[in-house]
């Protein structure tokens, strides 16, 4: 507690006092544009990533930024992508996986969760990132990168399956997006699916931007 509370009293005293009309306003209900599914790791700050308020984005959060195929899991996360699109609206769904990440580290060297069994059996829900990555390297060794670029594809086509998540793509009230975020460097590299490869956000042209359709993955 010794490390938080400090940060809790700055939050009271300095904070929220210049936030509070923000906060009221939000009292009465939120309206986020986009539902962000990302990693648990300690390292990743969506809101400072995207520079956007309380009640701008709505967090999903998991060990390698992962989405169980509807009922595969019946968790957190199928309960939370309904409630984003059918109650609150959402009109933007972003899958953002990141560098380094200790979840998919962990195909490339599995004896490190052997001692993890919920780990083991968690990432069971990616094991689709392993056979498209075989097929596409036959038989090379990926890169880290590689999986936590293929990840987040394979997360999205996921996303799919749920319910809630296909009656939105069918009636065009949704965009769906893949991210990948190098922390180390402060580049977000964003999936662009026509010519089927990441690119720096940082490259991104202003009338691209402007697209909604530019980079969606559905």
């Amino acid at each position: 507690m010794h490390n938080l509370l400090p940060g809790l009293r700055k939050f009271t005293h300095d904070v929220f006092p210049e936030l509070k009309p923000e906060f009221e306003s939000l009292s009465k209900g939120q309206t986020p544009h986009t539902l962000f599914i990302t990693c648990s790791d300690s390292r990743v700050v969506p809101n400072l990533l995207t520079q956007t308020q309380p009640g701008e984005i709505f967090l999903v959060r998991n060990a390698g930024n992962i989405v169980p195929p509807f009922g595969a899991s019946r968790g957190g996360e199928e309960a939370a992508i309904e409630f984003a699109i059918d109650g609150l609206k959402v009109t933007n769904i972003v899958i953002c996986g990141h560098s380094h990440c200790g979840a998919m580290a962990a195909f490339l060297s599995p004896e490190k969760i052997q001692k993890m069994p919920s780990v083991r059996n968690w990432l069971e829900h990616a094991a689709a990132t392993k056979r498209r990555l075989e097929a596409i390297k036959k038989g090379e060794i990926p890169t880290l990168l590689e999986v936590t670029e293929e990840n987040v594809l394979v997360q999205a086509d996921n996303l799919k399956t749920h319910p809630s998540v296909s009656a939105a793509l069918r009636e065009k009230r949704i965009r769906i997006y893949g991210w990948v975020y190098h922390f180390e460097t402060g580049v977000v590299m964003i999936y662009d699916p026509l010519n089927h490869r990441y690119v720096c956000s940082s490259e991104v042209k202003e009338e691209a931007s402007k697209d909604a359709t530019r980079f969606c993955l559905a």
